[in-house]
């Protein structure tokens, strides 16, 4: 049974002109003013070309309205290929005043240059006439150091059993003094709060001032990279008192801390690994200790007998012991001002006395 039978209506099959005559309904209703009424459904093909449902129904356009609808079509693909035109004569137009621009600004820029290396050549002629004014220091911000200040003083508040001092250098470097015990609260807490998240280790090294009582100054210079800000951390120490390792807070201490070791001699309780980084394996004393003699205790060289480098004391001769503070030019005779000639003295006249 069909399915017109039963009162549906069937697909039409649509044909190559289904675009065409979808237009051309389209033209039919704006020109004519044909509406479809509501017995009468309207089709998107034209009647004459119509293969639909029978159900259906197809309005017959007279040959003069079809005409005037072919001719409106006509009228409207003109109207889209002047615009079309139209629209690339606007690129091009547009492309061209791009170009010409591009090329102003481009000699704009050249005639620019020229002028300010112009300038620079004839500034150094006329520094030599005029007074310098300008400051040989790094100028002083006024606002940072409010801000380095606030937070220092918020850190010292926040731990005030470990903080003994907190100051601002005159270059804008916050530094904090803490109690040898609370090098792993300290550095916790500035690596852990929200405020301060100092999560990188940029250096850890020590200072030797033999002329204190706790002699080494151990230095740990933090980052933090959310607030862009550094902060310099420092603790003290002597020769036989350990401080804590920072490694379970930051791992980058770890060779950081054995450097500190072999050239300081500054012993980090709880290290995993605390052995020479540096000096050589059997290696007597700390280098960096201002104590530590210049030549050393011990000199290297290679053994033809025993095929291998040994360390034996060191021997200099007295001549490379001897420091001559003269300069060259007072060493060599040949460049020594001349000595002034004796007088030549007649028979009969006497020297003149020395004084």
């Amino acid at each position: 049974m069909s399915t017109a039978r039963r009162g549906v209506a069937a697909a039409p099959r649509w044909s190559l002109r289904t675009s065409y005559g979808y237009t051309a309904g389209l033209q039919r209703r704006l020109v004519t003013g044909w509406r479809p009424s509501d017995r009468t459904s309207w089709c998107a093909q034209p009647s004459w070309r119509c293969s639909g449902s029978t159900t259906r129904k197809c309005v017959d356009v007279p040959a003069e309205r079809r005409g005037r609808s072919l001719d409106c079509c006509s009228q409207i693909i003109l109207g889209r290929l002047r615009l079309s035109v139209w629209g690339i004569a606007v690129n091009m137009a547009a492309s061209l005043v791009r170009f010409v621009r591009g090329g102003l600004g481009r000699s704009f820029n050249i005639a620019r240059a020229s002028c300010l290396l112009q300038q620079q050549q004839v500034r150094p002629q006329s520094s030599t006439t005029e007074t310098e004014t300008r400051p040989t220091v790094r100028p002083k911000d006024a606002v940072t150091h409010n801000q380095l200040a606030a937070f220092g003083e918020y850190v010292a508040e926040i731990m005030p059993k470990y903080i003994q001092q907190v100051q601002v250098t005159c270059y804008n470097e916050l530094e904090v003094m803490i109690h040898p015990d609370g090098v792993i609260p300290v550095l916790t807490f500035l690596r852990d709060h929200t405020n301060a998240e100092f999560r990188n280790m940029i250096d850890l090294t020590a200072v030797d001032i033999p002329s204190r009582q706790n002699r080494f100054e151990i230095v740990y210079n933090l980052l933090s990279l959310r607030y862009n800000s550094r902060i310099r951390v420092k603790t003290y120490t002597d020769e036989l008192t350990p401080v804590d390792s920072a490694v379970p807070v930051h791992k980058a201490a770890n060779w950081y801390e054995r450097e500190v070791w072999d050239m300081y001699g500054v012993f980090f309780a709880n290290h995993p690994d605390l052995r020479r980084i540096l000096t050589d394996y059997g290696f007597e004393g700390h280098p960096f200790r201002k104590d530590f003699p210049l030549s050393g205790y011990v000199e290297v060289r290679y053994d033809d007998e025993v095929k291998r480098v040994v360390a034996e004391p060191v021997e200099l001769a007295q001549e490379f012991r001897k420091f001559d503070l003269n300069t060259p030019w007072e060493v060599f005779p040949a460049y020594r001002e001349p000595k002034e000639p004796a007088p030549k003295l007649e028979a009969g006249d006497t020297a003149p006395e020395k004084k």
